[in-house]
């Protein structure tokens, strides 16, 4: 990039800039024009010059020009006009005037703030893509937090800069240079005592503003620095509690705080300083004007029209010029952090932008088989070779085990395949192309590529699913009415800024690079995906948990309805009815919880959440109608009490614990308090929030779960009435507050599987929830709902980097999206390390019969994390510290011993 900030704006906006400064130029006219006209108002109208008389007049707005050879030549003779309208014509022209001054400037200042804003794309994107440039070794030196603050904060001010780095100085000076001219027609000695101090202000103020620059950069990099941290501290929170690292962050990050402080601090010292100094000089010349001005006045040496119109003159003065040394304070600490930017993103060797240049043709063509290694060798980053002298040739449809200890180098020959990691010696080929040099369109559709730790983006399942699919817009979007005008000029501005035009919102998706003739057929290739990668039940599971907005999937709702009886029936037939427990709005449900009961509904609203029913006014009030605010104080007293009694002496890692939702290890010393309060005055002396700490712990009570023994049936039979009375007389304000249960309709704010249960799973059966899930998923089939449940399923956010989902699933969803693909070469580098053997063994017959079973099959080359699936490859590689050590088919290692018998025996 240009290092020199001032040259970067001036090679993408020369044009624009040279137009700006055309329209400043002119604005000047009015401007000196403006200085001009109180003196002639005081001088004329005023003061009575020209209007000795009576009915004395004088000529408005005659207009002449003198040319060469005609002479005079007169334009406008002008509006005699007497003393009063001389006055009011030449006011309103005064008025005029600002308001045209006012123009320019709106149009100056809005046509700049676009300029900027333009060029700060420009900046950023440019930014962006020197990232995406990068060598894969500057990332393993790069925190992703600082970045991101380079990009996001550090360029902000370049933005606002790049509108005024030739416009603000033409206009500032401009406008100083014009009222220091005026102030010298008027005066030659007042303009010599400005045309001093301004010297001085010049000269003097950027001098000592110096320091200013040094400190703000150092608070850039601080704060930068800060960013990096935090981001430390949330990617390793996990490990910071685990070994109670955490005061020691504090400590560490509190320290960090003080030292940008104290910059800060002295930052605000020295500029109020060089302020104060500024604003004193500033005010010198006011008392120079009203002195010098004055004694020359009085000596008849300048009138007193020429002296109001120099202070006048000077009022416009100080401000141009404080803001033009403010300018160059800027265009000084500007440049310090475009050039520390610049510096951080000049990272060699860059990528060449011709491998990433976007193609939508078939570049399958250009990779030429076999893929091979020559001499290939790896360091790290201290230099140790990790990756030694390795030549291997990998021919089409070969299934090929790459097999070693941690340390073998196996899984860094993966990485230098798919050019995640840059051979330091040797080269990695394509036929006899090197595959550095080739496009990442080619590479990138010819090769897939899957690690343990492959990236998920933030998004949903699908997304992740397709996003190796995205290579370039094949199909733009449609647009009507105003969104075609919108599109014109998101493109007009993306084009102006130095952005490529295309549009995200369009189809990207290579429907030919996943073997299917278009959108119709990529829901299958979907299902087979998640299906070969051991990911359906995942999905399904996520899908059956999931709250879904039935608006947003056209007829599913009633369908569930239909599925929820028809799985009543299953159970029926199955000798399972007694597995659910169904909701029935005149009995009491023993497996839901007593506030499920009480209220017969799912809350929808803030109103009628657990944490604040319980302050309710109507929720209390009926309560207390029904008899239960005592009957509910006195179970939390008895849950309490029993607990305390069966589980106070257990560790607080006890599983028993897992059954008490409501109270944890931690909260039995309060309860043991609260109940020693009330062993002697009894439940009836209470204090309020006593009996609502009660009463919240009742909510929760399960008989079945617990056993307690707790509910009897004369409490059950007041619970169902008090859900009567409760919705009977329901206020109005709480009608959107909950949702009831009804058995012919669909519970928006529930779950997809309590939907269909419509009811709670009995605790009688150990295995009762995969009983369930177990019919479910035989019945969603039947009914043809499967794709649509699985379709919520993948609508599920997997959270940033996917850490919603677990490791496992992690893995399985990035070899799903790896699968989906139609590739020449898949590079497996131990993709399912987190599953356990059995896992690992079943999806990985999977992965490999489905790539087999293509036409061309596929080659395959995949470092196992478990060396006994070594017998499913046709051929294995043995390494061993970096050098391949054995070579050959599974029969012929195994007669030949050595490190391959080795680590199978393990």
């Amino acid at each position: 990039m240009e290092p020199n900030l001032s040259r970067y704006i001036w090679r993408y906006t020369s044009r624009q800039q040279i137009f700006i400064l055309i329209i400043v130029a002119l604005s000047m006219v009015p401007y000196f024009m403006s200085f001009n006209l109180p003196k002639q108002i005081v001088n004329g109208p005023i003061q009575g010059v020209g209007f000795e008389t009576a009915d004395a007049t004088q000529v408005f707005m005659r207009l002449s020009i003198d040319l060469p050879l005609l002479g005079q030549v007169l334009l406008f003779p002008g509006i005699p006009l007497e003393r009063l309208g001389m006055l009011f014509a030449l006011s309103g022209v005064f008025l005029a005037l600002v308001i045209v001054n006012g123009l320019f400037k709106f149009y100056i200042n809005t046509y700049k703030g676009r300029l900027g804003e333009r060029l700060l794309r420009r900046i950023r994107f440019e930014l962006i893509d020197r990232i995406l440039r990068f060598p894969p070794a500057a990332f393993k030196r790069m925190k992703g937090a600082e970045v991101a603050s380079m990009v996001k904060d550090e360029v902000e001010p370049m933005g606002g800069f790049a509108g005024d780095a030739f416009v603000t100085p033409a206009l500032l000076g401009g406008q100083a240079a014009t009222a220091l001219a005026f102030i010298f027609v008027q005066s030659v000695p007042l303009g010599f005592l400005t045309a001093i101090i301004v010297a001085v202000q010049a000269l003097l103020i950027p001098r000592l503003r110096r320091r200013l620059l040094i400190l703000g950069r150092e608070r850039q990099l601080t704060a930068r620095q800060l960013a990096g941290r935090v981001s430390e501290i949330v990617d390793g929170i996990h490990t910071i509690r685990a070994y109670d690292t955490s005061n020691y962050e504090r400590a560490e990050i509190a320290s960090r705080l003080g030292r940008i402080f104290k910059i800060r601090y002295d930052i605000y010292q020295w500029k109020f300083m060089v302020k104060f100094i500024n604003n004193f000089l500033a005010s010198v010349t006011p008392f120079l004007f009203y002195s010098v001005g004055g004694w020359l006045a009085l000596n008849g040496k300048l009138d007193v029209g020429q002296l109001v119109a120099v202070i006048a003159a000077y009022k416009d003065l100080p401000g141009p010029l404080k803001e033009l040394i403010d300018w160059d304070q800027a265009r000084q600490d500007v440049q310090v952090k475009y050039a520390t930017v610049v510096g951080q993103f000049a990272v060699e060797p860059m990528i060449d932008p011709a491998v990433q240049v976007l193609s939508t043709d078939d570049t399958g063509a250009q990779f030429t088989p076999p893929l091979a290694t020559q001499s290939l060798g790896v360091t790290d980053d201290g230099g140790a070779a990790v990756l030694e002298r390795v030549s291997l040739s990998f021919a089409p449809g070969e299934t090929v085990a790459l097999v070693g200890n941690g340390a073998s180098g196996a899984d860094v020959l993966a990485e230098a395949l798919a050019r995640v990691t840059w051979p330091t010696q040797g080269r990695v080929v394509a036929g006899e192309v090197d595959v550095a040099t080739l496009p990442d369109a080619v590479l990138g559709r010819t090769l897939t590529y899957v690690a343990a730790d492959s990236y998920l983006l933030p998004g949903t399942i699908l997304d992740n699913l397709l996003y190796g699919l995205k290579h370039a817009p094949l199909r733009p979007p449609e647009y009507e009415g105003a969104g075609i005008e919108q599109r014109q000029w998101e493109i007009s501005e993306a084009r102006r800024a130095g952005n490529p035009d295309h549009d995200p919102t369009g189809d990207w998706i290579d429907y030919a690079a996943a073997g299917v003739p278009g959108p119709e057929g990529m829901h299958r290739a979907v299902m087979d995906a998640l299906e070969i990668a051991g990911l359906t039940k995942d999905a399904l599971d996520l899908a059956l948990r999931s709250v879904v907005d039935p608006a947003l999937y056209g007829d599913l709702a009633p369908r569930i309805v239909d599925l929820r009886q028809a799985l009543r029936e299953t159970l029926i037939e199955r000798d399972l009815d007694g597995l659910v427990v169904p909701f029935e709005p005149l009995a009491y449900n023993p497996e839901a919880t007593v506030l499920e009961n009480l209220l017969f509904g799912t809350a929808t609203g803030p109103a009628l959440q657990p944490d604040a029913i319980g302050q309710n006014p109507w929720f209390r009030q009926v309560l207390a109608e029904q008899g239960l605010t005592d009957a509910l104080t006195t179970l939390g007293q008895g849950i309490a009490t029993t607990a305390i009694e069966l589980f106070g002496d257990l560790p607080p890692d006890h599983p028993v614990f897992q059954q008490l939702t409501a109270i944890t290890s931690a909260d039995l010393p309060a309860f043991q308090a609260l109940l020693t309060r009330l062993e002697s005055a009894g439940v009836a002396a209470a204090t309020e929030a006593d009996r609502q700490t009660l009463i919240r712990l009742s909510f929760d009570y399960i008989e079945p779960r617990l056993r307690f023994g707790l509910l009897d049936a004369g409490l059950t039979e007041r619970i169902v009435a008090f859900r009567r009375a409760f919705h009977e007389g329901l206020p109005p304000a709480l009608s959107d507050a909950i949702e009831l249960y009804q058995p012919d309709r669909f519970i928006a704010s529930a779950s997809l599987l309590d939907n269909m249960l419509f009811g709670r799973i009995t605790q009688k059966y150990r295995d009762g929830a995969e009983r369930i899930y177990q019919t479910v998923g035989a019945l969603l089939p039947s009914m043809g709902l499967l794709d649509r449940v699985l379709g919520i399923g993948l609508d599920f956010q997997v959270g940033t980097a996917g850490r919603r989902l677990s490791l496992v699933q992690r893995q399985r969803l990035t070899l799903a999206r790896a699968v989906l693909r139609r590739s020449a070469y898949f590079v497996f580098n131990r993709p399912l390390s987190a599953l356990d053997p059995r896992g690992q063994d079943l999806t990985t017959r999977a992965v490999l019969q489905h790539l087999a079973a293509r036409d061309p099959a596929p080659a395959v080359v995949w470092v196992l994390a478990n060396a006994a699936l070594a017998p499913l490859f046709d051929r294995i590689v043995v390494f061993d510290k970096g050098h391949v050590a054995q070579d050959g088919t599974h029969a012929t290692l195994l007669e030949k011993g050595g490190i391959f018998k080795e680590l199978t025996s393990a």
